[in-house]
Order: structure tokens, then C-alpha cells, then sequence
């Protein structure tokens, strides 16, 4: 049974970041290779006109039974904008209005080609349901945890579920000096900032489903006329896996974050490009083309968000554990690259077993949880050259 239960843990992951599932989706074309107007869900996008099809929206064909948004700011968004607040609490206040219970939206546009007879990818849609938890919140350090809690609807109506599954984490520091950057091929590299360069900075560091580092950017808060937006400076990231699955023309993305709180919860928005990477030097080469993300997070009410509660509870002392190992590796190396995409590679398997077993009720062994987090983690590691 538990097997069982990592299994679809572990496919509802990969259909939410590959987008092969958990999306509704437009009707398929027609045989005679027209898309039916239903399925232009693009105001901003490549001519559909009577093409075969080619352009359609790829993601999934699963659904989910309907939500409920909810119509109510509520006390996130009023807090946000009390008056006298100082500049640095407003902030705060801003990233944790990232905290809650949302309907999530993944939307990306290729809009630009850099090659001759360039041809754009399909567009990219996905959606699902995270319940996103406050995992730390000190004076200048907030982490927030996105959890998957998904119900799926079958074709004859029925609704199976809740699937829990550990999705992505981000880390906020305010005025941070130090970061580890991507540097593209696996490898991450400490980075630091000057004083100056960090003043009335906030670091957004993402983290994978394993607490495996993904990317870290700097940037600003903007509060101005009633909008709170944090905008990043131009960060490596490596290929999502909505694209390592299907794409082998380019290396990293290279853009600029946005995020912008909304009264019906929040928005991140990407401007992308997408590079090739010199094979000897490592440094940007050719530029294929230009995406365009837009990822909605829009708070819901009325749902069950109780296994993902009761996820938190039982695995979070171990997941703390494996930050702690990965948090080890970073103070120890300068410089590191993994084994493998942890995505691709299926390395966070035996974490995420692990954590199934906390999840079904097993009694937590803080020594045992520790020594087989740390074993895990530093299997990730590549021998250094």
C-alpha cells in the first residue's frame, strides 16, 4: 500500500512540472486539422488560423472537480496595506501573503525565435491545488513549503484523492550577502554580494522537491499606488522539467522574475531566455528564443486541504532534517554539481518514501531521520573533477 501510494505521489509530481497531466485542457483538433475556436485560449500568441493543429496547447487531459475562489481580500491583504507600516515589514508582510490554499495556473508563450527558420515550441499549460506553508518566519528570513493536494475526476464523474505531494520551497532573506547560484551543467557556485549591492535587497532562493537548490535571485519590493511587486535581477536556472523532457536545443534559462500580490492572492511572472551553452567554456552561446510565464496562485475556500495539513505535520521534522544535509553541502563546498537532475535522475525517491512512511503514521526517530537524510543528500553529490 505504501508503495502504491509514493508511486502516484511521484506521477502527480512529474504531471504537474511536465505538464502531461493534472490540466484542463482545450478539446483536441478536428481530423480535417483545424483547431476548434474553443481551443484558442491565447489572445497573445502564434497565428492558429487553419494550421493542423501543431500549436495547440500541449499540458494534460486530466481534471480536477471545480473550486471555489474565494471573494474575500481577507487578513493578508488588509494587513499589507495598514498604514505606518516600516518598509522592511511591509515586505514581510508582502511574502507571507504568499501562504495559503490556492488554485494554481501555469501558462508559458514562446514569443520570440533567435535562430534562422525558427519554429515555436507549443504553448505550455498546467494547473493544480497547493496549500503553501509558513515553514519559518523570523525578522528577515521567511521559507515558505508549496505542497500538490490533488483530487482527480474521472471521465465517469468520480473524484479520487487527496494526493499529497512535497512540491517547491522558497527562502526570503532580507539584505543577504552570500547566495549559491546556478552556473548551468548541475553545478551551483557560492556568490557573494557587496553591502551596497544588498541594501533593501530581498534574496528569493527556490529549492526543488527535494530541497535540492534550484535558483537564487535578488531583487527589490515595490509598494506603489496600492501594488506590492518584488522584481529579480537577470538569474541561471536550470531547465524546468515541463522542458528537459522535450527539449534538448538549449542548456538555461536566463530572465528576470516578478512577483506581484494580488487581493485574490498572487502572480509570478517570467521573461525567459532560453541559451545554449558553450560546450567547452560553459558560458552563454546561441540564443534560441524567448518565453514568456505567467503562474497564477488564487486563494480558494472550501477546500479540503486536510491531508496536506496533516502531511506538514508528520514530515516536517524530517524534511528539516534534509535541509539541514543540504545546508551541510553548501557551507562545505564553494562549488558543487550534481550527480543528476534530481527530477530526471528519480533521486528524490528515497525521500519521498521515507517521508510516505512519517505520513501513514510511523514514529519519527530524529538519529535515524538524520543519518539516512544525510546519506541521501551527499549521494546527489558528483565527485569533484
Amino acid at each position: 500500500m505504501a508503495r502504491m501510494r509514493i508511486v502516484r505521489a511521484l506521477v502527480i509530481v512529474s504531471l504537474v512540472m511536465a505538464g502531461v497531466g493534472c490540466a484542463r485542457m482545450p478539446k483536441p483538433p478536428r481530423p480535417d486539422g483545424a483547431t476548434p475556436a474553443a481551443a484558442r485560449q491565447y489572445t497573445f500568441a502564434w497565428r492558429y488560423g487553419a494550421d493542423d493543429g501543431s500549436l495547440a496547447p500541449r499540458g494534460g487531459t486530466s481534471r480536477g472537480p471545480a473550486v471555489t475562489l474565494d471573494a474575500d481580500p481577507g487578513a493578508a491583504w488588509e494587513g499589507l496595506h495598514a498604514p505606518g507600516l516600516t518598509p522592511l515589514e511591509r515586505d514581510r508582510r508582502a511574502i507571507l501573503a504568499m501562504a495559503g490554499t490556492f488554485r494554481t495556473t501555469f501558462d508559458f508563450l514562446e514569443v520570440l525565435g533567435f535562430k534562422p527558420g525558427f519554429k515555436p515550441d507549443r504553448p505550455y499549460q498546467s494547473w493544480g491545488t497547493e496549500y503553501v506553508y509558513v515553514v519559518r518566519d523570523e525578522p528577515r528570513f521567511i521559507s515558505l513549503q508549496h505542497l500538490l493536494v490533488m483530487f482527480m475526476q474521472g471521465a465517469d464523474g468520480k473524484v479520487a484523492g487527496p494526493f499529497v505531494t512535497k512540491h517547491w520551497r522558497q527562502d526570503w532573506r532580507h539584505q543577504d550577502t552570500e547566495l549559491m547560484t546556478y552556473r548551468g551543467r548541475l553545478t551551483w557556485a557560492r556568490e557573494r554580494l557587496s553591502a551596497a549591492a544588498a541594501r533593501g535587497a530581498w534574496t528569493q532562493a527556490v529549492y526543488q522537491v527535494d530541497d535540492s537548490p534550484r535558483y537564487a535571485a535578488v531583487g527589490r519590493w515595490e509598494h506603489f499606488a496600492g501594488v506590492s511587486t518584488w522584481r529579480s535581477d537577470r538569474t541561471w536556472r536550470p531547465l524546468p522539467r515541463r522542458e528537459w523532457s522535450v527539449r534538448k536545443d538549449y542548456d538555461v534559462l536566463i530572465g528576470t522574475n516578478q512577483v506581484t500580490i494580488t487581493p485574490a492572492g498572487w502572480v509570478h511572472e517570467e521573461d525567459n531566455l532560453k541559451i545554449a551553452l558553450d560546450p567547452v567554456s560553459g558560458a552563454p552561446g546561441a540564443t534560441v528564443s524567448k518565453e514568456l510565464g505567467l503562474n497564477r496562485y488564487e486563494r480558494i475556500v472550501g477546500f479540503d486541504d486536510a491531508a496536506g495539513r496533516q502531511y506538514q505535520q508528520r514530515t516536517e521534522p524530517f524534511w528539516a532534517e534534509v535541509r539541514r544535509a543540504w545546508a551541510d553541502v553548501v557551507r562545505r563546498h564553494s562549488r558543487f554539481a550534481l550527480r543528476a537532475a534530481p527530477d530526471e535522475g528519480q533521486l528524490f525517491v528515497p525521500l519521498f518514501e521515507y517521508a510516505e512512511k512519517l505520513d501513514e503514521g510511523a514514529a519519527f526517530d530524529a538519529a535515524a531521520a538524520r543519518a539516512f537524510a544525510t546519506r541521501t543528500v551527499e549521494s546527489y553529490v558528483a565527485p569533484r573533477q
